[in-house]
This record gives structure tokens, sequence and C-alpha cells, in this order.
């Protein structure tokens, strides 16, 4: 960045973050007001620190926000740098080692968004003891196995086949190099936007700016590692160990990825205890360049109250 340029509110909250020669950044915003909550945030996929800055910025009215990158997420390295697969069990060991790292005396609140949240419940489900270090689990339109998606049984087939096919190294290496060009995204993002839920709303400007922003997290996000990782989820089965903590579950009503009916049954078996915060919005998540204002309906009333109590 030129000398002449001042760093925005987000980039003073960056700092670098390597973990297990990994490298990457993590963001820590201080809390608005005298709070001592220390909240751990972690991204879902196709997401970047730029992406969940403002979720993160609205989280921070109720303590310390820390959101790091995942490893093959948001720029950071991936795990195949160091000879591993992002397999769920792999990206759970990684997280638990930032929270040793990070809070080695102190209580932490762990919210997870969509993907997020099931690397977040196998962490606790794998290490047990930092559950007692946890004061709430929050899971933002998250899930917990295979069958919460709302996917015909043909289209489960055909997800899982190419998100296999493109988790090698060469097809991988084809789709970064070949397919995911900045000309090729915009004009397939263009075909589809009068009915994406990403940009049906948006008029002429705000979509390109829209468009401008899937083109970074495609070049800065690892293709082999998000291809393994969806892949992961349509085989996701989280039932299989308990949690000893209750779960804040926040759905939407519009998702169009998850049912949430079955998004509760599948939590009740994990989790002590389930406790639901609708959120009154159109779609999955809020668009990729979200304001403040348009994140702020993730953060229910029932949710809000939660976080403001003292800890």
């Amino acid at each position: 960045m030129p000398k002449n340029v001042e760093k925005t509110d987000m980039d003073k909250h960056i700092q670098p973050l390597v973990m297990n020669g990994l490298r990457g950044r993590m963001l820590c915003i201080p809390p608005k007001a005298s709070k001592k909550r220390e909240i751990l945030l972690i991204y879902g996929q196709h997401a970047s620190i730029e992406r969940t800055y403002s979720l993160a910025d609205e989280f921070s009215r109720y303590g310390t926000v820390t959101l790091p990158d995942l490893p093959g997420f948001g720029g950071m390295d991936a795990l195949y740098k160091i000879g591993m697969k992002p397999n769920l069990d792999e990206m759970a060991d990684y997280l638990a080692a930032f929270v040793k790292l990070r809070y080695k005396r102190k209580r932490v609140s762990i919210i997870g968004v969509s993907y997020g949240f099931i690397v977040a419940t196998r962490m606790l489900q794998r290490y047990p003891e930092l559950a007692r270090k946890v004061d709430i689990v929050v899971s933002i339109v998250g899930f917990a196995h295979y069958e919460d998606f709302m996917f015909k049984p043909s289209t489960l087939r055909l997800m899982r086949a190419t998100t296999k096919l493109f988790s090698f190294m060469p097809t991988a290496w084809f789709a970064k190099n070949l397919l995911l060009r900045g000309p090729f995204i915009r004009g397939a993002y263009t075909l589809v936007a009068d009915k994406h839920a990403k940009f049906k709303d948006a008029g002429p400007a705000e979509r390109n700016k829209r468009i401008k922003f899937e083109i970074i997290l495609w070049k800065i996000n690892d293709i082999r590692t998000y291809m393994h990782t969806i892949n992961g989820m349509l085989y996701l089965d989280l039932c299989d160990k308990t949690v000893k903590l209750p779960v804040y579950h926040v759905s939407v009503d519009g998702d169009q990825y998850f049912d949430n009916y079955k998004v509760e049954q599948h939590m009740r078996v994990i989790f002590t205890d389930f406790k639901l915060f609708p959120a009154k919005l159109n779609a999955h998540m809020p668009t990729i360049v979200a304001s403040s204002k348009e994140v702020a309906p993730l953060i229910p009333p029932g949710l809000r109250y939660l976080l403001s109590k003292p800890v």
C-alpha cells in the first residue's frame, strides 16, 4: 500500500497469522464498549476477512472479535503445502491449535458461519477439553449432516462427482488457470445474474461491484481446497459424537440450501440443548459486499441479548 494512502479501519485490525508453517491473516477488532467477552468468528466457504468484516464489526458491539483465515481460504496457504489434505478433522485440528494459542487462559464465545460452524463443531468433538473454555456456541446458517441440504438425489450425486473430480491436482490446476479467469467468471455470473440470489436485487453498478468481488474471491481461495471441502460437506455426518454444550442457531427462512427442520433435529443429537433464533433474510447469506445494515439481521434480538450478558 502506498505510504500516502491512509489505511481503512479494517486494514488497521488485520494482523499476519502463521500456523504450522502456513501463512495467512487474522482480523482482531477491539470491543466498541467496555465488553470483556472474547468472540472467535469463523467464516464459511468462498469467503475472506474482507467479505466477513461487516459481520465481525457488528459482533464487536459485544466483545473483542478475532477472525482467522482458514487454510486454503481468504488467501491463506493451503494444507496441501505441508503435505496434508483439507479434511474436516485436519481443519478442526488447525482451529484447535489456534484456540489453544490465542485463548490460553481465557474463555471464548465461538460463532461459526455455515462451513465455519462444522469446523468448530468437529473441533469441540475432537477436543472436549476445549468445550470447558467455551461460553457459548453460535451457528449462523450452520448445519451438521449432508441430509440437511435440500438437493435432489440426482443433484447430490452430480455435485459429489464434480467436486471429487476437481479436488485432484491436475483438474484443480485446469480450473484455476483456465476456467476461473476474470472474463470467464464475469460472463458466467452475468448470464445468471437476473435469477442468482447474490445479484438479482442489484442495479447495474451494484451488480458490477459484486461480480468484481466474486472474481477476487475465486482467485484468492484455493480451488482444490474448495472442491475437497465441498465434497466433504456432501458426505457430512457430525452426529457420531456429542458436545457437552448448548447451541444457539440462527436460521434463515429464505435459505436456498438447507432444510431448517432437519438442521435442528441433527443439532439436537449433537448438543445438549438447542435454541433457535430466526433471521429475517431472503437468502442463505447477505451479499458479498454487505453493509453493517445488511448483516444486522443475522444477529437477531435474542442472540444480541445473549451476547450482551456479562461473562
